[in-house]
């Protein structure tokens, strides 16, 4: 593969090339925390486990295994590095930005990949806190709909953003959201926004 063909950061090469933490056999890791998310029919899926030190509520190993592309495989192997001795509250709010800058960015249209990771570690996360009986600290994601008309959630919303679109237009498309009626387009513009500056726009300096 030539340079010119590489449209990636050498720190996602490297880290798809020879990716860390693979798990290669899940019954001999003896995992705290099971998280899985993607759907392998739709060409991604990811399992993160991970262990923990219940005295400190430190996360002390990461293993993952995915079917997905090169930014989802580079994104997992940069994240299990980056949780470890991490407390569990700190590594739940890990999301695509911070995966994004340890990699040294990620092509626009890739960005999406990279929260395959993040996603199943919050699972992974909330499965030991079911497992070890600490229910009041399982946290889910909420979605809320946005277009009553056809049911689109701010969840939805978001992903869009983060597979590309950067329009209300675009984000029509992909969602069908203000496709009736069209009285959630202020605020479909307004999360447009805001999920884009999270995902995307640089931390102040």
């Amino acid at each position: 593969m030539s340079r010119m063909s590489w449209v990636y950061s050498e720190k996602v090469k490297d880290h798809f090339m020879n990716p860390r933490n693979i798990l290669e056999d899940e019954e001999s890791f003896e995992a705290d925390g099971r998280g899985v998310t993607g759907n392998v029919k739709c060409g991604d899926e990811m399992l993160v486990l991970i262990k923990v030190d219940k005295e400190r509520g430190i996360i002390t190993d990461c293993r993952w295994r995915t079917y997905g592309c090169a930014s989802a495989i580079a994104s997992t192997s940069v994240l299990s590095e980056m949780v470890k001795g991490m407390p569990l509250d700190e590594a739940y709010k890990l999301g695509a930005k911070d995966v994004n800058r340890a990699l040294g960015g990620l092509p626009e249209h890739k960005v999406h990949c990279s929260v395959l990771g993040d996603k199943a570690l919050r699972a992974a996360i909330n499965d030991y806190y079911a497992r070890n009986g600490m229910h009041d600290k399982i946290r889910q994601e909420e979605q809320r709909v946005v277009c009553q008309c056809m049911g689109v959630t701010d969840l939805e919303i978001e992903s869009a953003v983060l597979d590309g679109a950067r329009t209300y237009y675009e984000v029509q498309e992909r969602t069908k959201v203000g496709t009736v009626c069209g009285g959630c387009e202020d605020e479909v513009k307004q999360l447009i926004e805001l999920y884009t500056n999270k995902h995307f726009a640089e931390d102040a300096a």
